[in-house]
């Protein structure tokens, strides 16, 4: 510029003195007249703009909040999101009620007050929420799709992000469904509508389209059927900073080429994700349109604007959460969340460097992940950018919406310097040119092994290197060609529209739709709304093959994945009658249920082929379901039916929260842990899984789900919590692709890198539980209890014995306290003794122990390790409650001590017997034995529903008061007895009253009651001596008396009843091979 002509001089010196750019002399008439200086006017117009520009513009970031689902309908959720304005948001926590505030660009309440018109369009109505206005998807686009839009007209680059954790509506705002179209779709469409109108006959507009996912740190192109083995490389430019290299970028002329493109792509997307298993809930899709204006001048120069947009749809963001696996020795093994994390620590850096509060140096991590690098430009780069965070409305969901509303609060403060994005074309075709004239020069100068010195080759083998070389040579070719293509188009050596028409001819159309309804089909099932229906397989023979993808088998059906055989079954027909065989060992599921011989589909069948092939049988020509089946299948309700076999009573009606948390957490674990005893068996790992339901140790009426980890082939065991059997889970998910992609060595791991392999840990043999209860009456309690596993089986007896005691620990006599509620605020001190413990097992004689916490306690107490099937601890406590309080004593009225027994384990040898099996084998064994959650779920899911009342404890409380009742009474009656023979003189009767009240010892609320039964006492002597008819208030006395006793004697017979009936419940349970889990609690 500085070498220009003088108008150039004179219009930076303007800007820089007035540093406003609307106040510029950016004016034509200093200029000569040719067309071809003024596009150079322009061209230095647009680097002004940049070089003017503030410190940045900020993220725009948006929040929208969605209706309950009918989960959250089920368990009854409550809304803990409030919006006010069109900006502010507020969470409220459902623990305490407190509020957390934050505020938007835009906040969209789409949670209710909508309506569907005949379109199935969802539009605003009355009735909603009171102050809030129901956000139409054509709301958002008009409120964020049009910016990108706008945009992408000026030549700038835009990014669009939706974030939020997994079924919170990012791809309902992302994609849309139905004809609630969502901002991609419109925004293409909206592209295209705008070109189309162009009127000027010097503009032509060029888009091109591509379509990535990221899912474990590996690229894919979801643009073409198969990627190389390890996905695609991401490489770093010069000039363009990261891309991908060999990424499919495809010339796109319509809003229905990019449509066409959108469902290849997802196509492609869930045969990936249903071989893998890999939901799009954890993998991330990068749309990216670039969109060209090339103007051309009158003398035949061109000016090109281009601009980059990218629409990104993330992971879900509870993944952070779930796989953090605090415990776990592999923490940092799984690539799963990598990115994730990365862009979170991305924008916390970014908002420190733009708000100030940056130490100075301080470096962006945008190379921790392929993520952050890919979109480097779009944080606090050259790009406009936009972020939507998605919201769940519900209390069930609070964790992880607050931490994506913080999530956003920090993106807001991010601040980006945007750019125009004009060149002149002649100017980049030299550049372009000359970057090939330097990459030749490198070729012809050994340019391969130049590279190769710059990159970190130790430990590499000289074959190794040389592979290397030929790699980085290869690339430098590609972009050699690429170069050149580019070069071409702007000079118009290549038709554009020849482009756009070989482009088409790649897409295969069919008209499915058409066949939907004339032939029998399977249609598939995903947890992503998105890729349901996305694969349809038709049965057009009479008999057709389903077989696994890549063997030498030729099918008509090819699937791939875990649990697939060559030759998985086959599909008969005839007439409208269709069967399903399956082949030896081939693992078939109809309706949830495991397929043993052939079986008849009917309309509406869910079939789960292997592992992971989920799909909904449609049959056009008998279209008569099976009785039951809903009017809609969807993945929510065959992933549940695909439980039923684990026991667990799914079908109940009126579940409890608790009940439906369970039932939730069970539903998702089971096809996780489905899956890796899959690749157990597929890598002969000799370890099998399972789900176990384990009480909490601090609170008796919740359960835990863990997962239990075997050793066929010496019987150790190990617990694992959710969070680290998931980090685990997808570590074994990666050593099983690199498997698949032929990598041997991951057969031949170090144990420590191995996620089946754990060192030897003390195991859970079971949980004994004692009621606090008695307690709150100061009734001592000798107790021994059984010590339940996890299935619901005695594992043994532990003896406890529970004292009320005084502050030193002496023991009360006879202290019976009527109402618990008289010890609030005061001193309360108890004090327990574990004695011994009687163990069934003898592989647990190595040593045995005992671990508890009570309320209060901050870490958990435990035993010694005692070497004995009949250990004698000993260990004596006290316990202090000064005072107690009324959450303490509530914690004594309805709590429990979870005493959880321990058995010391050892890495004994393996069974000999054993080593001649496989793990599949190994796992049919112990199948075959029975056993699992299967057999304890039903009982515990009594448990949960309120069935136990702890009748025990509480027949001892009444067994308590009725014996110092009984004795109390045979004390008054005695004295009875002797007054009947005293004269009824006033004196008399205050001593009779002196003598109950010294019996009874009660405080003073309870006085008027002691006066009541002295004058009974008194009203029995007058009538014992024949005396007169006793005055109105003593027979009112006596008479509240005696139902007062009349109660506590009817109270009993109840309670006595009831614990009758549960010795005879339990007795029938006993009977059965799934024992009486519900006595566990």
């Amino acid at each position: 510029v500085s070498r220009g002509s003088a108008c150039y001089r004179d219009t930076i010196f303007h800007v820089r003195c007035d540093d406003q750019l609307s106040r510029t002399s950016l004016s034509t008439e200093h200029c000569q007249q040719s067309q071809s200086t003024r596009n150079q006017f322009n061209f230095v117009r647009s680097h002004v703009q940049s070089i003017t520009m503030s410190e940045g513009e900020a993220v725009r970031v948006a929040v929208r909040v969605r209706p309950f689902n009918s989960r959250e309908k089920s368990m009854n959720a409550k809304l803990i999101i409030r919006m006010s304005g069109t900006s502010s948001t507020s969470i409220t926590n459902p623990e305490d009620s407190s509020k957390k505030d934050f505020a938007f660009d835009f906040s969209y309440w789409s949670h209710d007050g909508f309506t569907e018109d005949g379109d199935g369009v969802l539009l605003p109505s009355s009735g909603g929420t009171p102050g809030t206005k129901y956000a139409s998807q054509r709301m958002v686009f008009d409120d964020l799709g049009r910016g990108v839009l706008d945009n992408a007209w000026n030549g700038y680059n835009c990014s669009l992000f939706a974030y939020g954790q997994t079924g919170s509506g990012k791809s309902y705002s992302m994609v849309g469904y139905g004809n609630n179209k969502g901002i991609v779709p419109i925004t293409c469409d909206e592209l295209f509508k705008a070109i189309e109108g162009n009127t000027d006959p010097s503009k032509t507009f060029e888009v091109t389209f591509s379509m990535l996912e990221i899912y474990n740190e590996q690229v894919r192109d979801l643009l073409v059927k198969k990627n190389p083995t390890g996905g695609l490389a991401v490489r770093q430019h010069p000039s363009l900073g990261f891309y991908v290299d060999n990424l499919k970028k495809i010339p796109v002329g319509s809003y229905a080429d990019i449509e066409a493109r959108v469902n290849e792509g997802t196509q492609n997307r869930t045969v990936h994700a249903t071989a893998m298993n890999a939901t799009s809930s954890r993998a991330h899709t990068v749309v990216t349109i670039t969109f060209d204006q090339v103007t051309t001048s009158d003398d035949g120069s061109k000016m090109k604007k281009s601009s980059v947009m990218n629409l990104v749809d993330l992971a879900g963001s509870e993944r952070a959460e779930s796989t953090g696996a605090t415990g776990d020795r592999l923490k940092e093994g799984a690539n799963i969340n990598k990115s994730l994390s990365a862009l979170g620590n991305v924008i916390s850096a970014l908002a420190e460097v733009s708000s100030g509060k940056a130490a100075k140096g301080k470096i962006v991590p945008y190379r921790d992940s392929v993520l952050t690098k890919l979109l480097q430009n779009a944080l606090g780069g050259n790009s406009k950018t936009v972020m939507i965070a998605a919201l769940s409305p519900a209390d069930v969901n609070y964790d992880e919406t607050l931490s994506t509303l913080r999530y956003a609060d920090r993106a807001k403060q991010i601040k980006n310097k945007a750019v125009v994005n004009e060149n002149p074309t002649d100017k980049l075709i030299r550049e372009l040119r000359e970057e090939n004239e330097r990459m030749k020069a490198m070729l012809a100068g050994g340019g391969g092994a130049a590279l190769l010195e710059q990159q970190d080759v130790g430990g590499m083998s000289e074959e190794e290197k040389e592979q290397m070389r030929r790699e980085l040579e290869e690339q430098i070719r590609r972009e050699m060609e690429a170069n050149e293509k580019e070069a071409n188009r702007m000079e118009g050596s290549a038709d554009w529209n020849e482009e756009i028409a070989a482009a088409k001819s790649e897409i295969v159309s069919e008209d499915t739709e058409a066949l939907k309804k004339s032939t029998p089909h399977f249609s598939n099932l995903n947890e992503d709304l998105m890729l349901s229906g996305m694969m349809t397989h038709f049965l057009t023979k009479e008999e057709t093959s389903v077989g696994r993808y890549g063997d030498d088998q030729p099918d008509d059906i090819s699937l791939t994945g875990l649990s697939i055989k060559p030759e998985h079954c086959s599909i008969k027909m005839s007439g409208n009658e269709v069967v399903i065989v399956p082949c030896e060992g081939a693992k078939i599921k109809v309706n949830g249920d495991t397929l043993t011989g052939p079986f008849g589909l009917r309309h509406k069948d869910r079939v789960l082929f292997g592992q992971n092939h989920l799909y909904v049988f449609y049959n056009p020509n008998d279209p008569k379901p099976r009785e039951g089946t809903p009017d809609l299948i969807d993945y929510e309700f065959a992933h549940i039916e695909l439980g039923k076999e684990q026991g667990i009573a799914w079908d109940q009606e009126n579940l409890s929260r608790e009940q439906q948390r369970l039932r939730a957490e069970v539903a998702e674990m089971y096809p996780m842990v489905t899956e890796v005893n899959a690749i157990s068996e597929e890598l002969n790992k000799f370890k099998s899984f399972e789900i176990v339901l384990v009480a909490d140790q601090s609170d008796r009426m919740s359960v835990q789900v863990y997962v239990k980890m075997t050793n066929l082939l010496n019987g150790n065991t190990w617990l694992w919590d959710k969070s680290t059997f998931i980090n685990r889970k997808f570590i074994m998910e990666e050593m099983y692709q690199k498997y698949s992609d032929g990598d041997e060595s991951v057969t031949r791991l170090p144990k420590e890198e191995d996620p089946f392999w754990e060192p030897v840990e003390d195991v859970l043999i079971g949980t004994a539980t004692f009621y606090l209860q008695p307690l709150s009456y100061k009734i001592e309690v000798d107790d021994k209890m059984d010590i339940y596993d996890y299935k619901g089986k005695s594992e043994g007896k532990l003896k406890v014995e529970i004292y009320p005691c005084d502050s030193n620990g002496k023991i009360f006599e006879d202290d019976l306290c009527e109402d618990p509620e008289e010890l609030l605020n005061k001193p309360f001190y108890f004090k327990f003794k574990i004695v011994s413990a009687e163990i069934i097992k003898t592989r647990f004689v190595k040593g045995i122990q005992v671990r508890y916490s009570i309320k209060g306690d901050t870490e958990e107490s435990q035993t010694k390790f005692t070497p004995s099937l009949t250990p004698k601890f000993g260990d004596e406590r006290l316990v202090k409650f000064e005072p107690l309080t009324s959450d303490l004593l509530e914690y004594l009225k309805n709590g429990s001590i979870q005493f959880r027994v321990f058995g010391k384990q050892e890495d004994v040898m393996d069974d000999p017997t054993k080593k001649h099996m496989n793990t599949k084998q190994l796992r049919e064994q112990e199948e075959a034995k029975g056993g699992g959650i299967a057999n304890s779920s039903s009982a515990l899911m009594g448990i949960l529903s309120g069935d136990d009342k702890k009748l025990v404890s509480e027949l001892k409380i009444a067994q308590k008061k009725n014996a110092n009742f009984e004795a109390t009474q045979n004390k008054v009656k005695d004295l009875c007895r002797e007054f009947s023979e005293k004269e009824p003189t006033p004196e008399n009767y205050h001593q009779l009253l002196e003598k109950i009240t010294g019996i009874l010892t009660l405080e003073e609320n309870v006085r008027e009651k002691v006066k009541a039964i002295s004058i009974a006492a008194s009203m029995a002597s007058r009538m014992g001596g024949g005396q007169s008819e006793p005055d109105q208030e003593t027979v009112r006395l006596h008479r509240e008396m005696t139902n007062y006793v009349a109660r506590i004697e009817s109270s009993q017979r109840r309670l006595e009843e009831s614990l009758a009936e549960q010795r005879r419940r339990e007795a029938d349970e006993k009977s059965d091979d799934g024992s009486a889990v519900c006595v566990i609690l």
